[in-house]
Formats: C-alpha cells, structure tokens, sequence
C-alpha cells in the first residue's frame, strides 16, 4: 500500500552557508532559513574541514540563536550599587562608547599599560592583538594560555609545527596511529571522519588517556596511564627506539639538528651552545673530509655520532650523541618507568616496536617529483605512516612542554613528519623554529602616550634579551608574561590577570576589558576566590576596586557579566560578518590553504553589535594609525569594510580568497571591493589546493618555501631544521646558571627555575602542584574533559543539548570504587589542598584507577545561562575549578608562584590531586552554594519547563 508523505512547505524556505561556532572545529554549515528564522542546519559536503559531517553542538546551533540567556542592550552597573550584584540600568550605544572612549583616551595619553585586554575562545586574535599593539598596551592575549600553549610552543620550537590547529594526520595513508590527552571535544568532525578512514583501511588505534570515552572508546588499544606521565612514557618509548637504533638516519641528517655540535665546557659561559663559524651559522663534522663545515650546506657527510675538538680547543659533541646519552640510560628503561606511568614495560616497548615497524617496514611511497630546497631533485615521496595527535590533555600539566616536546622527538626520529601517512603541517606552518616574531618589549615604547608598539605583544623569544622586563628585570605585563617567572609565554597568562591586577602585582591596571571569557566561573581556577577578588576595594581609596573598570563583552549572560560595570553585548554567530583567517586560526587541510567567513543570516531583533564593530569604531576614534589618516579621518567604515581593504603588508590582508582588483588573485593580491560577495557564492569558504609537488616536505620543499615567501608565510625561502636540542631554551638555563654573557635573574627562586625546567633536551619532572602535596592524604588525580556534544558554558546552556547533558557526575574506577565502599549516585566530598566541593559519583570501568574525573562547564551559577534557578546545572552540577588554584602552594622564602608550567605558563589544570570520602547522611545537592544571579534589565521572558520550536498547527 503506498502513503501519501506529508511534506512541509519549501517556497518561502531558503539556504545559506556559513561557519559555524558552536566549538573550534569551524566546520561549514548549510543553513535553512524560513522568515527570518533558523529553520534548520547542516554540514556542508563541500566544505574541507567537515565534508558534511556535523555533530550533535553545530545542529544545535538553532538553540544558541534563540537562547534565553542572550544579552540585548549595553548595561551599566547602577550608582551606589556593589560589583557583583548583579544591579544595572541600560543604556544607550552611544553612551557606552562615549565613556569607553573617554576613559580609554586617558589611559592611552597617559600610560597605555593601564589597560588589559584579554579575549577567551574568539576566533579573531589577528584583530584583537593588532588592536592592542596600536593602542600601545603589552597587556593583551587570548585564552591560550589555559588551553593549549604547551602544545603551540612545543611544537614551533622544536619542528615548525604543531598539535591542533597548526597541523593534522595524514588519515588517507596512515597506518598506526597515537591518540596522546584527546577529549572528543576538539576537532571532533575532523577526527571522526579520519578515524573512520583509518578504520576502513586496517589501520590501528592506540590512545593514552587516563579515561576511555568518545574517540577512545573505539580504540583498538587503551592505555590508562597516569595524569602527567605522559612525557616519561614518550620518553621511555625513545629509549626503546635508540636502544634498538630504530631510527631514520637520512631523516635526522637532512632535516633536523642532530648532527649540529654542541659545545661542552660545563661551567663556564657559552656551555651548551652550538659551535658556531664567524658568520654564526651552526658547524658539524665532515666524516669524509675530516674537518669542521656549515650544517647548512649541501654535499657533506654528517656525523651523527661523536665527540670533537674545535679549533679553539672546546669538546664538542653532536646532538644525537647527547641524545643517545640522555635516553639510553637505566632511566628510561620501560621496567623502570612502568610503576611510574602506570603502564606496564611490555606494552611500552610494544608501542615503540609496533611504531618503528610500520614506519620502516611499511612505508608509503608516492611517485611525486619534488625538489628540495638546497635544489636536489626527488622522483618520490616516502612517508612513514605513523601518525600522532595530541591535545589538553597532554597540555594542562606543568611538564606539558617537555612532554609535547617528547612526543615531537618520537616524530623526528621515526621520519614521520609531513609526510604521506604522518603528521602534516597546515598552511601557514610550518614557520621558522621558532617564528621570527618577538614580543615588544622596549620600555620607552611600552609607556610612550599615544603610541602603538613597535612590534606585537605576543611572540616568541629566543634569549633572556627578549624578555619583556624593565631595567630591574621586573615585568612589563600584568600576567607577567614573558618574564624571567615564565619567559617563553607564547600565549600570554589570561588565568593570572585578576589575581594580579587584584594585588597589583606587578602594577595596577585602570581597565580591565574581557571579551568572551567566563573568568568568574569555569575560565578560571579559584573560582571563589577569583569572584572575592573580582568585588575587592582599595584599602587606601575605600570607594575604589582593585581593578577600577570592568567592561565585559558577551552575546551572553554568563557568571563573568554579573561583575561587570560596563556590559557590551555582541551578536551570536549567525548575525555578524567574521572572518576565519589565515593570519590567524586557519581552517586549512595538509593539502589546501583555507580560509572562510561568516555573514549575517538572520536579523538583529536587539540593540547589540558585533564587537569586531566595536573594535573597528573604537579604534578609530581613538585615532589609532592604522585605523585612521595623517589627518585623523577614518580609514574603515565598519569591520566589514576593515577586512576587505587593510592589509598586514602588500597585498596579503585578513582574507586569502579572490583577491586582486577583480579577484582574480589567491593568497596574495590588491584589495578586492567584491570580496566579502566572493565568498559568500562559494559557500563562504575559499581553499587554495596545493600541486603535488607542495604537498609534503614542506620545511625543505623548495617550490612550497618560495610561494610561502611570496604570500607572507614565512619571511624567505630557506630550510626550516627541526630541532631535537633547542639552543634557545639553553640560553635561558644559562641565565639561570650564571653563565650567560648578558641579562641574568636576580631573584635565586628564578635561577633555580631555569636551571632545572629549561633543559634543552626534552626531560620529564614530576608536575609542580604534586611536589608540594602529600600523595598520601591526596591520593587520587582529578581531572575534567569536555563531552563531545558540548564546548564550554556557551553550550552547556543549549536547551537541546541539556537534554543529552544536565547534570555531570564525578566518575572513577569500579573496583576502586567497591574498595572504598562507593557506590553509583552516591554523594561524595571532594577535597584538595585548596578547597572541597560534593558532588554525586558514578562509576565505570574505563578510568584509571588513580584517577577520577567529571564534564568540564556543566555546573553553572543560579540565575545565570537564562537557566531557571532550580535548574539541574546549578543545583546538581559542579565545578572542579573550586578545588584549583592558579596560584602554587605556598613554600616558606618564596614568593606565591602560577601554578603553570614554568616555559610558557600554561595553566596546569590537570595537576590537582585530590581526597575522597562519601557525604554524610543527608548531605546532598552541589557545594559550594553561590547566590542567585539576577535577571538583567529587559529579561523578562518566561522559562518555559518545556520548549516547542518550529513546530507548527498544520503539521
């Protein structure tokens, strides 16, 4: 019998493409639109990020546009009223801007380092960061540095790439393949479909993680180690590597620095630095001639092995013999590290042989003519296909810089980088080891009225003069950045602003600005503290905070904008113009440069602005150079118009695609006035496909280093060589040591930081937090991952999304559990050295046994989100952030140092240890309490128990 199928009504619908921004994958979306609503949304197949795919948080993004919890005109905090009461008044755009204006106009003619800037999970840092640098302040990053810094700094000091969003398995050759610390979370579209093409080819599946779900889940190989062993573990499998001489020898001649020679005259200055000639370029030794040549040049025949003498009587040693040395030893022995790590010796060595065999023994072997970039012509491309993938979990520790730097060593010495089957860099990487981008850091200009910085206030420093200090070897930064505390910084310090400002350590701040960052709830660590903080006044000026103006800019009303006294509302991801850039987070695959836009799909029914306009507005009325004329006109008419006609330097701008007058140009070319149209014909993306002969190699592929010389990748064509010895990190032990020729700390708690941490080989030491605390009290590891169908608190109060996800549980080990006499839905008390919380328990068997862990960002605030009081996540829901400090335990004759790795001051999240013990009879409900937030001005909507969207009387 055939049914007639009832049908809704196409006519008035319409489809759309964008991005969408419900996490960091940025995936393409296809959007349907029927008046003026979000009817429904898909992945776009065309896209290179999804392919079409799209999880559970990009189709509901529906939820986002028509959340409760949407913020509609700028607020400010009511006179007499205290921060933090959540007491305000609306007001008018003109109004809020004219006072911002006002006050920041002082600050820049007076001094610029008053002001902080600090941005969370945006997707536009290349306009915010050029933002601070023309208004003059260092105090400005992203949210980096309690996210991922350790993977970033890692990798762009040792191979000119890196995890995430600078690099990516090659899944169409890939044989084996290392999942390190991933919760399905990041780029999960991406990782789906990978894993299912390595899947679909018989490749295998190893993960390491302390807990098995999402991705791990269908591993072919779970290895439960310990939090914060990752390092040793990597290490131990170096050992097996080297013990075996399973490695690629041509790899590590051509490619990497480890037949450079490194001095050896232990203390005395210069110790550990590479013997260099007279026009400082890095010398090996000549087997075949039997003397000392450039490690640049062509033709000769390194020695990886060996100890020399140079011509002025030094020992020198190569990297690989220094690296043998190191790694060979007992130490590192598998049986040796097993109890450590909690994986046994056999399968640490397993991994490591398994890992060698399908590297040498099943090569992939493409028949690509390529030439290098020292002119050598190749008929085929070898790669070896072992793929690696890491990500927070790995990150968050305060040895998560050594640890990624460990996993890169693994890579190096296997071949396996950007190659057929390995991991690949994404365009704009790989970058020069590392970029050649260093911080401001001249006084006279960081405090000069009215003046933009010289250079950005972010980069990579290579030595102790390019820090950002005062004459006295203070800070030049709020977050102490770049200091002699935390020198290589990449990403700034966002989780120590507040505690810094607050105790005005280094200095005060005037205003404090932060855009999409929940820094009084699960953005930071301390989170009670943080919110004293946050409400805390000035001894000697009773009427006055600690941090004097708060403006805070959010499409939401989150836990951060009840302490705002300026609130600035911006738009959701479907009703602005945005860019995702190539000068900035790119979308680009192993084989395409990529960018993409987003543009307005749905009308504004509520007085906000995007804050990229407000950015734009505000810069030209402060009169910022590059925003406006020798004459103080203007130069852009909104953001819009920003992006199409400024450019970074000729020709290369924000938008890669359809340049040129007539857009008739890619990666490079004059302003396009039909630009933004372009990309919105082409479903809002453009990808640029790199020939065959670019694909792989890149650090050495001649044709490729050209073009990304041309278009501004990179500053000239010349090798990228891998570095297993970082030279830079042993200039800052030197400092420490007291045998650096130039700038050295003062304070001896520094020296001896950089003694130990800044190691030029990649090391393993047991993480920060753990050395201060009693294993025996806090026997337990507690960590956070963020579920697959929800990214940060943005989420977590999507209505559908709640549907999957209200509540979260502390989770742990079954027979841990039965040990303890715990069971599931128990209520627990969970306490560290800083603080408690209780929650309710559930247990399971994929969680090692040492550890318990929770969904990051469920537990929310009563009143906050447009969540009913009584809501699940306020009252069930918790944080572990109450039990964190960013602040390290205090040790008598030292000043409070950041509980952060001590390289780049990545926030060290998962290093908390914890004590467990059940609630008492009675004892339910989450703790700690926190007062109900109130409603905003104009939110009077009502909180229905059930929601119907779209659905219609005539369906």
């Amino acid at each position: 019998m055939n049914a007639i199928v009832k049908t809704e009504n196409h006519d008035k619908q319409e489809i759309k493409f964008s991005t969408c921004y419900m996490c960091a994958c940025r995936c393409g979306i296809k959007v349907t639109m029927e008046d003026n609503k979000v009817r429904f949304i898909q992945g776009n197949r065309n896209h290179p990020t999804n392919q079409g795919v799209l999880c559970a948080k990009g189709s509901a993004g529906i939820m986002k546009q028509y959340s409760a919890a949407k913020l509609s005109k700028p607020l400010l905090r009511k006179p007499g009223s205290e921060r933090g009461d959540g007491e305000f008044e609306e007001i008018e755009w003109d109004q809020a801007l004219d006072m911002l204006t006002e006050r920041l106009e002082e600050i820049r003619s007076t001094n610029p380092s008053k002001l902080g800037f600090f941005t969370g999970r945006d997707q536009m840092q290349a306009l915010t960061g050029l933002w601070a640098q023309q208004f003059g302040t260092p105090n400005w990053s992203a949210h980096g540095g309690f996210c991922s810094v350790n993977m970033a700094a890692a990798g762009l000091y040792s191979i000119g790439f890196s995890f995430w969003e600078f690099g990516a398995p090659d899944w169409d050759f890939a044989k084996y393949f290392i999942m390190w610390g991933v919760a399905e979370d990041h780029s999960s579209n991406p990782i789906k479909i990978g894993l299912e093409k390595l899947k679909r080819h018989g490749g295998k599946f190893v993960t390491v993680n302390p807990v098995r779900t999402g991705y791990s889940a269908i591993a072919d190989e779970w290895v439960p180690i310990k939090p914060g062993m990752d390092g040793l573990l990597a290490l131990s499998m170096v050992h097996v590597l080297l013990s075996r001489e399973l490695f690629d020898y041509d790899f590590l001649v051509r490619y990497t620095n480890s037949p450079w020679l490194v001095v050896q005259t232990p203390g005395q200055v210069g110790d550990g630095l590479f013997l260099r000639d007279e026009n400082d370029v890095p010398l090996v030794w000549d087997l075949e001639k039997e003397v000392f040549v450039s490690g640049m040049e062509v033709g000769t025949s390194p020695a990886l092995f060996g100890e020399f003498v140079a011509p002025d009587g030094r020992k020198v040693k190569t990297v690989l013999s220094m690296t043998a040395e190191r790694y060979l030893d007992d130490r590192y022995a598998p049986e040796n590290v097993a109890n450590e790590v909690g994986v046994p010796a056999e399968t640490i060595e397993k991994i490591a042989l398994e890992m060698a065999h399908v590297a040498f023994k099943e090569e992939v072997v493409l028949d690509i003519e390529w030439t290098d970039i020292y002119g050598r012509k190749h008929d085929k491309v070898i790669g070896r296909p072992v793929a690696m993938y890491a990500m927070r979990g790995i990150a968050a520790h305060s040895n998560g810089f050594h640890a990624c730097r460990a996993l890169h060593l693994i890579q190096m010495l296997l071949g396996a980088l950007d190659g057929p089957g390995n991991f690949r860099a994404r365009a704009p990487y790989p970058k020069p080891i590392p970029p050649h981008q260093l911080p401001e850091n001249n006084i006279d200009i960081i405090n000069a009225p009215n003046t933009p910085l010289s250079r950005p206030p972010l980069g990579f420093p290579t030595r102790p003069e390019d820090l950002v200090i005062d004459h006295n070897g203070n800070p030049l930064r709020i977050d102490k950045a770049y200091s002699w505390e935390i020198p290589i910084a990449s990403h700034g310090l966002m989780h120590m602003v507040i505690t810094n400002a607050t105790n005005h350590d280094p200095y005060a701040l005037d205003t404090l600005i932060l855009f999409m960052a929940n820094m009084a709830w699960n953005s930071t660590m301390n989170t009670k503290n943080v919110q004293e903080m946050l409400r805390e006044k000035d001894p000697e000026e009773p009427d006055q905070y600690k941090i004097p103006f708060l403006v805070v800019a959010d499409a939401f009303h989150s836990e951060m904008v009840n302490f705002a006294d300026l609130v600035l509302p911006d738009t959701t991801y479907l009703e602005r113009y945005d860019t995702i850039s190539l000068l900035d987070r790119p979308i680009s695959e192993p084989d395409s440069a990529a960018d993409a836009i987003r543009h307005p799909l749905v009308a504004l029914d509520r007085d906000v602005r995007p804050w990229q306009d407000v950015l734009v507005e505000l810069a030209s009325r402060l009169k910022f150079p590059a925003f406006t004329t020798k004459e103080g006109d203007r130069k852009f008419k909104d953001y819009k118009d920003f992006i199409v006609n400024y450019e970074r330097s000729p020709g290369v701008g924000f938008l890669a695609g359809w340049r040129g007058k007539n857009g008739e140009k890619s990666l490079k070319g004059e302003p396009n006035p039909n630009q933004w149209e372009k990309y919105i014909e082409n479903e809002s993306f453009f990808a640029h496909h790199w020939p065959d002969n670019m694909k792989y190699m890149r650090y050495a592929n001649k044709d490729y280093l050209e073009v990304a010389a041309d278009v501004g990748f990179v500053g000239k064509a010349e090798p990228i060589i891998m570095q297993i010895y970082s030279e830079p990190l042993q200039k800052f032990r030197l400092a420490g040591q007291g045998l650096y020729d130039g700038p050295q700390p003062n304070n001896p708690v520094d020296r001896e930081r950089l003694a130990k941490y800044f190691d030029p080989l990649p090391m393993w030491y047991e993480p920060l937090e753990s050395t201060r605390v009693d294993h025996v009290e806090y026997p337990f590891y507690a960590l956070t991952q963020r579920p697959m169908l929800m990214y940060h608190s943005w989420d977590s109060q999507n209505v559908w999304l709640r549907q999957l996800l209200a509540q979260n549980y502390m989770y742990m080990n079954a027979g841990q559990a039965a040990r303890m006499g715990l069971k599931d839905y128990d209520w627990i008390w969970v306490e560290s050295h800083n603080g408690k919380i209780r929650c309710q328990m559930k247990t399971m068997e994929g969680c090692q046994e040492n550890t318990i862990w929770t969904w990051n960002a469920i537990g929310k605030q009563k009143g906050a989100w447009g969540l009913k009081p009584d809501a699940s996540e306020a009252t069930k829901g918790f944080l572990l952030n109450h039990l964190i400090s960013e602040l390290l335990p205090a040790k008598q004759g030292e000043r409070r140092i950041t509980n952060s790795d001590p390289v780049t001051g990545q926030a060290a999240w998962f290093d908390l240890r914890v004590k467990i013990y059940k609630a008492a009879e009675g004892e339910t409900g989450s703790w700690p309490e926190f007062a109900e937030i109130k409603r905003i001005p104009g939110d009077d909507a009502e909180r229905p128990n059930v929601l119907r969207y779209n659905a219609r009387s005539d369906e």
